[in-house]
């Protein structure tokens, strides 16, 4: 099987599955993975982002096979939109109640 097989054989389901594994180094169901298992999932997660990670996430491999990295401010946006740092509570834990 050639690459492009192997990355139009990868499901999103699949694709989470694997992506779950190198995350956390075991699959969904517990087991654990073995050096070689988590060096293939690493290959596959990063080939189908490659094709299909229109929207990637901080240090991920965008669709075209790009490495994307987002900002610290970057991820504050996404993560809580509309938010301003003006709507951001500040605490001095040395000011009396």
């Amino acid at each position: 099987m050639d690459t492009q097989q192997l990355i139009d054989a990868i499901t999103p389901e699949a694709y989470q599955r694997l992506l779950y594994a190198v995350e956390t180094g075991k699959w969904p169901e517990g087991t654990i993975l073995s050096a070689q298992q988590r060096d293939s999932c690493i290959q596959a997660v990063m080939l189908y982002q490659s094709k299909h990670n229109a929207q990637p996430e901080h240090m991920t491999v965008a669709a075209g096979g790009e490495i994307c990295f987002k900002s610290k401010a970057e991820l504050k946006k996404q993560f809580q939109p509309g938010q301003t740092e003006d709507d951001i509570l500040r605490v001095n834990p040395n000011q009396p109640d």
